[in-house]
C-alpha cells in the first residue's frame, strides 16, 4: 500500500509539472516543428569580431506552417528553402532580455529544410574574441564559445533548449595560421587552406555546440584521448592529464561503453569562465587546473562523466539541471575512488559538503530544492552547489538504501534506456519508484528546501589528521615548519586553509606564508582559498598576488568569493573596483555579469 501511495504522489507531481515541459527559456515550440540536423557554414572574421555565414536546418513538422528559432544579438539577412526566399519575422524582445527574440519563418507546403543567412554581432555573449596579448603565445588572436545555458542563440539561430537534440555538419573558414576545432570530429594539425570541416553524428542539444580557433597543437594521450593547447602550454597539459585514458576505462567498466568516438580536451586561455565545459568529443578546460602534480584531475573526471550524464542523458529543461550535474558529481567521485581509493573520494565528498553548506546559507530556501522553477529568471541562477552537491548526496543516499551493486545496475540501465534522449525530474522519480522501490523520502530530497533531516555528512579520516596539525600550530606550540604536511594532497591543503580560525592574525599568516609559500603557489585552488583568508585578515603582503590573480584568471568560481570578500569594507570595495576596471575587459560575459553585480559596477 505504501508503494502505491508513493506512486500516486509521483503521478500527481507529474501533473503538477506538466506545464513546465514547455521550456520557459526558449521561444521555439518544437512540438510543432522540431530541428533534427544542422549544416553550418561560417567565416570567422577576427577583424570585425563576427561570424558570417549560413545555418541550414532539416526539421520535422507536426503541425502549423511555421518554424521558430531562438536568436539574440544577431543580424538575419535572408531565409530560403530550395532556392526560394521565405518570409520571416523577428518577434518582440522578451521582458527577460537574455532570452533574445523568436525568429519565425513561414513554411511553404512540404518544406523540410530552411537556410538562414546571418551574421553575429561583436557583443554576442557566447563568443569571446581575444587579442594576441590575452593568449599564452602573444602572437595570434583566439576565439572560443561558451553556449551553456542559453547562449548558443547568440552565434547560431537554433531551437535553444536542451529538450531538442540534433546532429550537425560544419565548415569553418579561419585565418590560415590558426587551427579550428568544434564539438565534433576534429583535425589534429593545420592545413594550408584555413578551411576545416566537421561532423557530429550523435545528436546533441544546442548548449553543447562549441567552437574554438587559435594557435593550437595536438598531443595524443592514448587510444581515444588527446589534448589541444597553445604550443607553450602543450607539454604541461599533456603531463597533467596523462591519466585520462585510465578514467575512460574506469567509467566504461561501471556504466557501459563510451559512445562519442574520441574524448579530447582543449586548454583555453585563462579568461574561460568555468573549470570545464563538457562539449562532446572536445572538453573545454581552464588552465587553472594545471598544477604540475596532477592534483586537480577530478575536474577531468567530472567532464568525462558528462559523456554519460548530461551529454548522453540530458535534462529536459534547466529546471531539471540537477539531473545533469548531480549524476555527474556522483560518477566523478566513483571514478576517483576507482583510481585513487575510497579515502581520496571521501575527501572530495567532505569538501563538497562544505561547499553545499555555504551555499545553503547564501541562497533563498526556494532555490535549495533540486527541482527548480526558473520561469522569468536566468537559468544560470540554477548553476549552484544545489544541483551539484545536493544532487550527489541524494544519489549516494539512494545507493546506501539499495546497495551499490543494485544501484550500479540501475544507473547502467538508466543510461542505456535513455541514451541520446532527454528526461525531467518526474520521469526519473517514476523510474526510481518502479525499479528501486526505496524507502528513502525522495520527495523531501527533490521538492523540499535544504537537506533532509537525518542525513549524515561525510567524514574524512585524512581530514581529521589535518585538523590535528592545524590545532598543533594554533594551540599546540608547533611552528609551521614542524607540521607533518609532506604527504598532503591539494584537498588536504584546502581543508587546512578552510579551517583557519577566525582568530587568525596577520602574524599567523606571515608564518604560514614563510613556511609554505601560499602567496606564490602555482596551484590555483590553494592560492584562491589563501587569498580569501588574506583579504579577511588584512594580510597586505598578499595583495600583489591577489591583483595578479584577479587580472589574469577569469574563472568565476575563483573570482566570486574573492570579490565578495573585498567588498565587505569601504577600502576593499575601492580596491575591488580598481582591480576590476583593469580585469573586466579580459573576463568572459558570464563572469562579467556576476562580478558587475558584486562590485555594483553600474553605480560607479
Amino acid at each position: 500500500m505504501k508503494s502505491v501511495l508513493k506512486l500516486l504522489l509521483l503521478l500527481l507531481l507529474c501533473c503538477q509539472f506538466a506545464a513546465a515541459e514547455d521550456d520557459p527559456h526558449s521561444f521555439s515550440e518544437p512540438d510543432k516543428a522540431r530541428a533534427t540536423h544542422l549544416d553550418l557554414d561560417l567565416k570567422v572574421d577576427f577583424e570585425n569580431r563576427r561570424l558570417v555565414g549560413k545555418a541550414t536546418w532539416d526539421f520535422e513538422r507536426s503541425s502549423g506552417d511555421e518554424i521558430i528559432f531562438d536568436i539574440k544579438d544577431m543580424q538575419i539577412r535572408s531565409v530560403e528553402s530550395e532556392g526560394q526566399l521565405l518570409p520571416f519575422r523577428i518577434g518582440p524582445q522578451s521582458e527577460l532580455a537574455l532570452l533574445g527574440q523568436p525568429l519565425i519563418i513561414e513554411l511553404p507546403p512540404g518544406a523540410e529544410q530552411v537556410s538562414i543567412n546571418y551574421a553575429t554581432r561583436p557583443e554576442a555573449a557566447a563568443l569571446q574574441w581575444l587579442d594576441p596579448v590575452q593568449t599564452a603565445g602573444k602572437k595570434h588572436p583566439f576565439l572560443f564559445t561558451q553556449s551553456q545555458a542559453i547562449l548558443a542563440r547568440t552565434w547560431i539561430p537554433c531551437q535553444d533548449t536542451p529538450g531538442v537534440r540534433f546532429t550537425y555538419d560544419a565548415k569553418l573558414e579561419v585565418p590560415k595560421d590558426l587551427l579550428a576545432l568544434m564539438s565534433a570530429t576534429n583535425p589534429t594539425e593545420l592545413n594550408s587552406s584555413g578551411v576545416y570541416t566537421f561532423e557530429m553524428p550523435q545528436a546533441i542539444p544546442s548548449y553543447l555546440m562549441a567552437m574554438a580557433v587559435g594557435d593550437l597543437r595536438f598531443r595524443s594521450l592514448g587510444e581515444v584521448t588527446g589534448i589541444y593547447a597553445e604550443p607553450s602550454e602543450l607539454e604541461a597539459a599533456a603531463y597533467e592529464f596523462a591519466d585520462t585514458e585510465k578514467m575512460v576505462t574506469a567509467v566504461e567498466g561501471m556504466y557501459g561503453p563510451y559512445r562519442w568516438g574520441r574524448y579530447d580536451m582543449l586548454v583555453l586561455p585563462p579568461s574561460f569562465p568555468f573549470g570545464g565545459m563538457e562539449n562532446p568529443r572536445l572538453t573545454f578546460l581552464t588552465p587553472t587546473v594545471i598544477a604540475g602534480d596532477r592534483s586537480l584531475t577530478s575536474l577531468i573526471a567530472h567532464e568525462l562523466a558528462h559523456s554519460w550524464s548530461g551529454n548522453l542523458v540530458t535534462n529536459k529543461t534547466w529546471n531539471d539541471f540537477w539531473l545533469n550535474e548531480g549524476f555527474t558529481v556522483y560518477l566523478e567521485r566513483r571514478i576517483m575512488e576507482e583510481l585513487y581509493g575510497e579515502s581520496y573520494a571521501t575527501m572530495l565528498a567532505q569538501l563538497g559538503y562544505g561547499d553545499l553548506s555555504y551555499t545553503l546559507k547564501e541562497i533563498e530556501p526556494e532555490d535549495s530544492k533540486l527541482k527548480l522553477d526558473l520561469q522569468g529568471r536566468d537559468p544560470d541562477e540554477g548553476l549552484t552547489d544545489i544541483a551539484y552537491e545536493k544532487g550527489y548526496f541524494f544519489l549516494t543516499s539512494l545507493e546506501e538504501q539499495v546497495g551499490r551493486e543494485k544501484f550500479d545496475r540501475f544507473l547502467r540501465d538508466y543510461f542505456d534506456d535513455n541514451a541520446f534522449g532527454t528526461l525531467n525530474t518526474e520521469e526519473f522519480l517514476e523510474r526510481v519508484e518502479r525499479e528501486l522501490g526505496t524507502d528513502l523520502d525522495v520527495e523531501a530530497w527533490v521538492y523540499t528546501a535544504g537537506i533532509p533531516e537525518g542525513f549524515k555528512a561525510p567524514l574524512s579520516e585524512r581530514f581529521q589528521q589535518v585538523d590535528l596539525q592545524r590545532l598543533a600550530f594554533f594551540s599546540g606550540g608547533k611552528t609551521a615548519d614542524q607540521l607533518k604536511t609532506d604527504e598532503w594532497t591539494t584537498h588536504e591543503w584546502l581543508h587546512f586553509l578552510r579551517g583557519l580560525p577566525d582568530s587568525t592574525t596577520v602574524g599567523d599568516m606571515e608564518r604560514l606564508d614563510a613556511a609554505f609559500g601560499f602567496s606564490k603557489s602555482g596551484n590555483s585552488e590553494i592560492l584562491a582559498q589563501w587569498l580569501v583568508t588574506a583579504i579577511h585578515v588584512g594580510y597586505d603582503s598578499a595583495y600583489p598576488a591577489l591583483e595578479r590573480f584577479l587580472t589574469t584568471v577569469g574563472r568565476r568560481k575563483f573570482l566570486t568569493p574573492l570579490y565578495k570578500e573585498l567588498v565587505k569594507t569601504p577600502e576593499g570595495l575601492a580596491r575591488a573596483r580598481e582591480i576590476y576596471a583593469k580585469a573586466r575587459p579580459n573576463y568572459h560575459s558570464v563572469s562579467v555579469g556576476t562580478i558587475d553585480e558584486i562590485v555594483m559596477w553600474d553605480d560607479m
